[in-house]
C-alpha cells in the first residue's frame, strides 16, 4: 500500500521524437487506428470520431495539437482511450512504448518558457532509463480554444 502513495504507473509514449507520458489510470485502451467519421465542421485539432462499442469517441492527432508535421511518412501509430474529466477521447501517437513506475519525488516541474510552445500541456517532466518524458495534463487537450476554433470554421 505505500508503495501506491510514493509512486506513479506511468504509460510512455512518443510523437516524433518526442517522449511523452500519461498516468496509467487514465488510459481506457490502446487501439490500432481504426476508420474515422468527420465531423460536421473542421477542426485543427479534432480528426474525427471513431465508434467503440457504441460509444462516439473524438480522436485528436498529436502531432496537430503539438504543430509537429503530419505527412505520408508519418507512422500509422496507436490509438490511446482516455478518460478526461466528462468524456473519453482518442490520441493518436506515433507508438506505445512502456509503462514506467516513478517516484513522486522525482517528477520536476514543467519548464517555464514563453506561451505557445505546449508547456501549458505539461504537468511535469521526469526521467526513466534515461529518457525525458513530459507527463502531458490530458484534461487541458480539450481547452476553450479547441471549441473556439471548431465553432469558427463551421
Amino acid at each position: 500500500m505505500d508503495a501506491a502513495l510514493t509512486h506513479i504507473e506511468l504509460a510512455c509514449f512518443s510523437i516524433g521524437d518526442r517522449l511523452f507520458a500519461v498516468d496509467i489510470m487514465r488510459i481506457r485502451e490502446i487501439l490500432v487506428p481504426q476508420k474515422l467519421a468527420p465531423l460536421p465542421c473542421t477542426s485543427d485539432l479534432l480528426e474525427g470520431v471513431i465508434n467503440l462499442r457504441g460509444s462516439v469517441i473524438p480522436v485528436m492527432n498529436m502531432r496537430k495539437r503539438f504543430a509537429m508535421p503530419v505527412g505520408n511518412d508519418a507512422p500509422v501509430g496507436k490509438l490511446l482511450i482516455v478518460s478526461l474529466i466528462n468524456q473519453l477521447l482518442a490520441l493518436v501517437v506515433d507508438d506505445v512504448m512502456e509503462v514506467v513506475s516513478v517516484p513522486f519525488t522525482d517528477i520536476k516541474p514543467p519548464i517555464q518558457v514563453a506561451s505557445g510552445v505546449g508547456m501549458e500541456f505539461i504537468l511535469g517532466v521526469c526521467l526513466s532509463n534515461d529518457r525525458v518524458f513530459m507527463i502531458l495534463d490530458i484534461d487541458s487537450l480539450l481547452c476553450s480554444t479547441v471549441h473556439t476554433d471548431v465553432s469558427a470554421e463551421c
